[in-house]
């Protein structure tokens, strides 16, 4: 045992050497390959706020066409049944991932946006980050457990790279995988990838954004309530995505098993769907719609139904075929939702927008660490207090939803409800407590007593 004692620092400092290195040159590597993607993604995308009617009315359906067609005859080059969804990929497949697909998704994103669709950038960030850090993990013939861990390291590269946010980034890239738990493990070779996928992307000139909004002062509990007040409602803005995303996906695989649809008919329909809205939605809510959310976290008040415009839109864009992004969405979400019921509460609109943005992400990501952190590395440490209560309210309300339906469920938000262990969201069907269903009958039976009586 004293030998044992004795020996183990030394095998953790391996560990951790290992790792450093294992990690520097995955990160290293995304943060290369993130860039790459960025640049292309950054010269097509935003065409489309300005665009005429006509043109948007043939682009639309046009670039969902050629989504459909991409999705539907690129994954035959696949060799391997492997999944290419990096939570599924952790989960479920020991860190495998097919690489022969890799660019399948990040040029789709890029059609998808290029047309107006309504979607993010950060999923073909993660998913090129997850994709290399497997071809590494294969390459180096490491075991299953080191390759899952070395995913892990890919996704949450990819997400610093593109969010700007190393910490918040590498914490998210774990965090998203399960509800309730943290494998706290991954974090140090998270941290450690996430950090050099950024300075290397920073360093190949993608740009990053920075708001100065003012949390300074000292601290009250009636700003503290406030800023939760905000929290609870975005958490509702963010229950409402995720449910407008489940029924666009529903409502278009009824479509094509009803009327036997060739399957890249189906984004392109949506397209279609896509360019009838945009009569009345304002274009601003297409593509990425980073100019609105900059306008919103600069104090620019938003209207009430901005949040909804967006959410139609990437509910469409993303259910009818095309792919894209999905945390960039709950970005433009929060930020304008945040802004749009700040004066609610007596606060700026800036300050709504900030801590908005940042409780949807904790609620419809399930990630309010990541998102904590996030605020802290955007707006300063003075917004730790405000962004905490507020993102964990909101991840309290969405309930057991999430954007992601392959992220597993591995602890019950509430004693209230129980859920299995370790099944994915979308295969799960949580349900009241049977503590609390007991509770409820002696209730009723409690009333039923005394009304006879």
């Amino acid at each position: 045992m004293r030998g044992f004692r004795l020996t183990e620092p030394l095998v953790m400092l391996a560990t951790v050497l290992q790792w450093l290195v294992l990690s520097t040159f995955t990160g290293t590597v995304v943060g290369a390959g993130c860039t790459l993607f960025l640049r292309g993604l950054y010269a097509t995308e935003g065409h489309a706020y300005a665009a005429p009617w006509w043109w948007l009315a043939l682009a639309l359906p046009l670039g969902g066409l050629a989504n459909g067609l991409l999705l539907h005859y690129g994954y035959r080059l696949r060799r391997s049944t492997f999944n290419d969804n990096a939570i599924v990929a952790v989960n479920e497949q020991h860190g495998k991932l097919p690489f022969r697909t890799m660019w399948i998704k990040p040029l789709a994103s890029i059609i998808t946006l290029a047309c107006g669709g309504s979607a993010g950038k950060e999923g073909p960030c993660s998913h090129i980050g997850a994709s290399l850090a497997a071809v590494v993990g294969r390459s180096l013939h490491l075991n299953p457990e080191m390759r899952k861990r070395l995913l892990a390291c890919g996704v949450s590269a990819g997400f610093s790279s593109v969010f700007g946010t190393p910490i918040a980034g590498a914490i998210y890239g774990v965090e998203m995988l399960a509800i309730g738990r943290i494998r706290h493990d991954f974090l140090f070779p998270g941290i450690v990838a996430g950090v050099t996928a950024f300075e290397v992307s920073r360093y190949l000139g993608v740009p990053y954004p920075h708001y100065a909004i003012d949390f300074t002062g000292q601290f009250t509990e009636i700003l503290f309530l406030k800023t939760v007040l905000i929290g609870v409602l975005c958490g509702g803005v963010a229950w409402l995505f995720v449910e407008l995303l489940r029924q666009a996906k529903l409502a278009f695989g009824r479509l094509k098993r009803r009327y036997a649809l060739w399957p890249p008919l189906v984004p392109a329909l949506g397209g279609a769907v896509l360019a009838l809205l945009v009569i009345v939605v304002p274009t601003d809510y297409l593509g990425l719609s980073l100019p609105v959310m900059e306008r919103a976290m600069h104090g620019e008040a938003m209207p009430y139904l901005g949040f909804l415009w967006k959410a139609l839109l990437v509910a469409i864009t993303l259910g009818s075929g095309f792919y894209g992004g999905i945390v960039t969405p709950q970005f433009v979400l929060g930020a304008v939702a945040g802004s749009a019921f700040a004066h609610l509460f007596g606060l700026p609109p800036a300050l709504g927008a900030a801590v908005g943005l940042v409780a949807v992400v904790a609620s419809a990501s399930n990630a309010p660490i990541a998102a904590i952190l996030m605020g802290v590395e955007l707006y300063g440490a003075n917004a730790t207090l405000y962004v905490a209560g507020a993102c964990v309210a909101a991840y309290l309300v969405i309930g057991h939803r999430s954007v992601y339906p392959e992220q597993q469920i591995a602890f019950s938000k509430s004693s209230w409800i129980f859920a299995r262990a370790d099944l994915p969201v979308a295969q799960e069907k949580v349900r009241l407590s049977y503590g609390l269903l007991r509770w409820l009958r002696m209730r009723r039976r409690s009333r039923k007593t005394g009304a006879s009586e």
